[in-house]
């Protein structure tokens, strides 16, 4: 089939050269619409519910809210995981999907569910789902300067102005508002004053909202017009809320709303605010991308839309970026775009050097951006991003693009050059197909056994599966586009190309050179081939040692040019504090001079997407370029300075990176590298065993940034209603509540409407009257009704206008026992049960040897003290590094065993199988080796290199098998069949030697095509380092054991066969051209 598909192409050369034509078109067409990420979206699958309850406590939010929720959530089909997070007036439920369902069929299934528990929920109460945005999502953030306008008026542009023109652009799921204040029309009622005039709280409540509304009367026809009849009514001023009436007197004298208490505009109660370089408060947005877009594309349309949209802005404001994306993606995609272009040359040079001929060289390098262009084809119609990892997996795969073409066309050189070295008449294109199909059959499954070797990592599953997929895919896309080019566009240009001057590879002098250092170390080798042997078993009984001594880690960080620094304070910190802690820490920052700008966040910003209680700070800190960097100085050494400079009791610190701290955050719920999630069902214990869990832990070598979560620690002030007290006076729990809500919490009841503007107008009672414990209890509940009538509160519901009153007031200390208690401030679970965790990093060790450590000393003085009903694991990246260990561990086997079987479906002999696979292992040495001497820890990044690796040593080792059976036949059709073993080891060498060429063509381009990867420093280069490395190191052994044992133990086997009578010419005999 494959030598009739190569005569079929090297005979139809316009069919071939009009195909690849169209191919070449729509793969330039692809590179430029293939969508452009820095990272691929390593986020869950996930869908977030998002419920708000303002002015309730934590605990009130999850046994009203978020438990009722999670239980019917949980039976979701394909659901994983539920965690949830109840906090002060919110709650998050993050429903975690497998990889495998797709997202908008998982959000319909969450909004059937939400649909049919809404009804058990308190009323008013409505749960909404998130943006179909991902955990990498926030790919923007901007923020407004202005000299002449307040706060105020900043946020009520971000978010009636900016916000919803953003929300239009394509791509955009959301954008959060974040900092400033909400403009709030705050009424502030004196209860002494209601006392006075006979008046509830709820009296003034309903007043305010009969007043703000407009009204329709239909319409009316007039002199032959219509015209529409409305009521204006709506409150445009703190006047107009001031001359709302609430009753009158017995005398007609009305009482005013400014007559109990005062009016004025202020800011609504906030969980969050954002400030920049710890200068002051500013107003920002953040822009979520919606779920599969381009990021580099939906960042520039936002640019171009706040272009736009500044020309609109009042006088003196103006919009400055505060963290963009986009210039983590161009650094990373050009750092990786230079490295793909230095392979190309590279390999292209090596080509020209070895065969001293332009023409068949042109030939072999022109496979290279045909097959880039393939698999960018290819990555367009897989929704495959641009990125580091996809990029990669080309830059992996350049120099096995071409090994292919040059085992192909150095053997069609070769046998044009033998035929005029002996003076033949020379037929290009006969010559040309024979040369292929001889070769063909081999070189096709050995681009088959490279695609076959990446099978493990298609394997991978969660968030290494994620990270590595897109590298599988496009060096597979590449790989496949090269076996077609190798049977279809190579054969038709070996037939145009094959002109011109050929040199045997005699009188080349890059050849004669390592011929002659070769040729002599080759034959000690088979004179002495057991102690040969014996040496490359030595060798690698050595990296067992090697091996064991290695650290282990998940994968090496991204430097994504930014760092994200998470200090969390105690749990009963205000707003105001947080807010001083943050300014503090950031005029530090921002005073070392690696830094460019310090966007520091408290709380969180209005989406569902961000779910930080008001006791973290987050910082996102932007740091210059490297060439301005003090010399000598690293991104450990900057975060080693700042921590030194940010030691704050009562404040733990921690140190990450905006994008992998959201996609740990989302995917794990842990923050930080490392977690230990404790499981039971009582807070108190929960935050004793983590506290417990800290001391420990930090003794550990190499632990740093520990922090026990504080699931207790919150202070509460519980207004504990006494029933008998209030049945006394004929009241219901309810009636209390109420003036717990409104008088102390000031509940917002109406909203003005300006334009398209709308505020809150809040009622509440004077701070003075509840400043304090003492002041709470004096706070006055009325009692009774008015004389006209009751509105079923118990609140004196009097209607506007009424006369005379039958009500009287009492202390809400004689109603309820009111007391200073600590509560949680935020109640985290998962699965239903409740959770604690101690957040950790790791620094100065390897992961996988801290773990395990740190594993040893807890299950010796941690867990014997459980409790029954608890207990704890390992979270965070160890979480990833163990599930990609286990996955490699069952699959690798099996891959091993496919890729035998496709050997012995190439050279129809089990033993010739086994010579080929002993690459293998050898292969392994180099790159341990390598590893031990740049000191490297084993990762998943450093085993999808050796994966990559086994690919290409089984590919050296078939090359070479090829030669030494052609060298073989050879001597058997000389002899006729019937050959010594004089005969065997001569043929051997010959194949071997004389054949030397080909072999270190397809070497060197693997070894020093890879090169680039190790010397390039820019964005991206610390994950294709630990890729590379195995490789180089690995190639290089690899070609040891084939230059060397591959023909000793190929010598082994034929002459066990020849003495048998089982040795026979191979199949690809019968294609020899001399």
């Amino acid at each position: 089939m494959i030598e009739k598909i190569i005569e079929f192409s090297a005979r139809n050369r316009f069919l071939i050269l009009v195909a690849y034509l169209v191919i070449a078109g729509f793969g330039i067409w692809s590179v430029y619409n293939t969508p452009v990420d820095a990272i691929p979206d390593l986020s869950e699958n996930q869908v977030i519910v998002f419920t708000e309850w303002m002015g309730r406590s934590p605990q009130i939010i999850e046994d009203q809210i978020t438990y009722p929720l999670t239980q019917n959530l949980q039976g979701i089909p394909k659901v994983r995981a539920v965690r949830s997070q109840s906090m002060f007036g919110m709650s998050f439920i993050y429903v975690i999907f497998e990889d495998n369902a797709e997202v908008y069929w998982a959000r319909s299934r969450v909004l059937e569910k939400l649909n049919q528990v809404q009804s058990t929920l308190p009323q008013g109460v409505t749960p909404v789902m998130g943006p179909d945005g991902t955990g990498v999502g926030h790919v923007f953030w901007y923020h407004l300067k202005s000299d002449k306008y307040d706060l105020g008026e900043l946020r009520a542009l971000q978010d009636y102005f900016l916000k919803y023109q953003l929300t239009s652009v394509e791509g955009v799921a959301e954008v959060a508002s974040i900092g400033g204040f909400i403009k709030q029309y705050q009424v502030d009622i004196d209860p002494a004053k209601l006392s006075s005039y006979g008046i509830g709280i709820n009296d003034v409540v309903n007043s305010i909202r009969n007043s703000n509304k407009d009204v329709g009367g239909k319409n009316l026809e007039s002199s032959d017009k219509e015209f529409f009849i409305r009521g204006k009514g709506y409150i445009q001023s703190p006047e107009d809320i001031e001359a709302i009436t609430i009753k009158d007197t017995k005398f007609g004298v009305p009482v005013r709303i400014k007559d109990l208490g005062s009016v004025q505009i202020g800011g609504d109660t906030r969980r969050g605010l954002l400030d920049m370089n710890g200068e002051g408060e500013v107003v920002g947005g953040i822009i979520v991308m919606r779920y599969g877009e381009n990021a580099s594309v939906v960042i520039e349309r936002v640019k171009e839309k706040l272009k736009e949209l500044e020309k609109g802005l009042p006088e003196g404001v103006k919009i400055e970026t505060s963290y963009d994306r986009s210039t983590l993606i161009d650094n990373a995609i050009d750092t990786l775009k230079h490295s793909l272009i230095e392979e190309a040359i590279v390999v292209s040079l090596i080509v020209l050097i070895f065969l001293f001929h332009w023409r068949s060289a042109i030939r072999i390098i022109i496979e290279i951006p045909v097959s880039v262009l393939i698999a960018f084809i290819l990555m367009k119609q897989f929704n495959i991003t641009s990125n580091i990892m996809s990029l990669g997996g080309l830059i992996i795969s350049i120099g096995v693009l071409v090994d292919s073409s040059i085992v192909m066309v150095e053997n069609a050189y070769r046998n044009i050059a033998m035929a005029a070295e002996r003076g033949e008449t020379i037929d290009y294109t006969e010559i040309s197909i024979r040369s292929a199909k001889q070769v063909g059959r081999a070189i096709f499954f050995s681009i088959g056994i490279i695609v076959v070797s990446f099978l493990p990592v298609f394997m991978l599953e969660g968030q290494e599966g994620k990270l590595f997929h897109p590298l599988a895919f496009t060096k597979t896309f590449a790989l496949a586009g090269s076996a077609i080019i190798t049977i279809t566009l190579v054969p038709m240009l070996m037939t145009l190309f094959m002109r011109g001057k050929f040199y045997p590879e005699n009188k080349n002098p890059v050849s004669r050179f390592f011929k002659m250092l070769y040729e002599p170390l080759l034959k000690l080798a088979l004179k002495y081939r057991k102690t040969t042997l014996a040496i490359n078993l030595l060798a690698l009984v050595i990296t067992v040692p090697l091996i064991m001594n290695r650290g282990s880690e998940f994968m090496p960080s991204l430097d994504e040019g930014s760092l994200l620094f998470m200090p969390t304070t105690l749990p009963n910190v205000s707003i105001t504090e947080a807010k001083r802690i943050m300014q503090m820490q950031d005029r530090i920052i921002k005073s070392v001079p690696e830094v460019s700008h310090v966007l520091g966040k408290v709380g969180r910003a209005d989406t569902p997407t961000d779910p930080a209680p008001m006791n973290m700070i987050e910082t996102i800190i932007i740091l210059k370029d490297k060439s301005e960097w003090r010399e000598g100085l690293t991104k450990n050494d900057i975060i080693a300075e700042l921590n030194s400079k940010m030691q704050i009791p009562g404040v733990g610190n921690a140190w990450t990176q905006p994008i992998i701290n959201r996609i740990n955050m989302l995917s794990t719920g842990v923050r930080t590298d490392l977690g230990i999630k404790i499981f039971g069902d009582n807070l108190d214990t929960l935050e004793r065993l983590a506290i417990e869990a800290e001391e420990i832990v930090k003794k550990v070598n190499g632990a740093a940034d520990v922090f026990a979560e504080r699931t207790q620690g919150g202070k509460y002030i519980d207004i504990d209603i006494k029933r008998d007290a209030i049945s006394r006076y004929g009241l219901n729990v309810g009636d209390v509540q109420d003036v717990i809500e409104t008088a102390i919490g000031g509940e917002n009841i109406s909203n003005t409407v300006e334009g398209r503007r709308r505020f809150p107008i809040r009622v509440r009672y004077f701070r003075d009257y509840r400043e304090d414990i003492d002041k709470l209890k004096n706070i006055l509940v009325t009692v009774g009704s008015s004389s006209q009538g009751d509105d079923g509160s118990g609140m004196g519901g009097a209607p506007t206008g009424s006369s005379g009153s039958n009500t009287f007031q009492i202390t809400l200390g004689e109603l309820a026992d009111i007391r200073v208690t600590s509560g949680p401030p935020m109640i985290s679970s998962e699965n239903n049960m409740l959770r604690s965790i101690v957040f950790l990093n790791v620094r100065g060790r390897d992961m996988g040897g801290f773990v395990n450590e740190a594993k040893d000393v807890l299950d010796k003085e941690f867990a014997p003290n459980l409790p029954k009903g608890y207990y704890y694991s390992w979270s965070g990246q160890w979480e990833n590094q163990i599930r990609a260990k286990e996955r490699l561990e069952i699959v690798m086997p099996i891959v091993f065993l496919i890729i035998f079987v496709m050997l012995f479906m190439v050279f129809k002999n089990f033993l010739e199988s086994i010579l080929v696979m002993l690459s293998v292992p050898f292969a392994l040495i180099g790159g341990v080796y390598l590893m031990a001497v740049l000191d490297y820890n084993f990762s998943v990044a450093v085993w999808v290199g050796f994966i990559a690796l086994y690919g290409l040593a089984v590919e050296t080792g078939v090359v070479m098998v090829i030669y030494l059976h052609e060298a073989l036949d050879k001597k058997m059709i000389e002899k006729n069949d019937i050959v010594t073993t004089q005969d065997i080891i001569q043929a051997t060498k010959d194949g071997a030697v004389l054949r030397l060429r080909p072999k270190l063509m397809t070497v060197a381009v693997n070894l020093i095509g890879l090169i680039p990867i190790m010397w390039a420093t820019g964005t991206g280069a610390d994950l294709a380092k630990p890729i590379a490395v195995p490789m180089i190191g690995g190639v290089v052994t690899s070609a040891i054991h084939v230059l060397f044992v591959t023909p000793i133990i190929f010598v082994m086997i034929k002459v066990y066969l020849n003495k048998n009578g089982k040795l026979h010419k191979s199949a690809m005999a019968k294609f020899m051209v001399h």
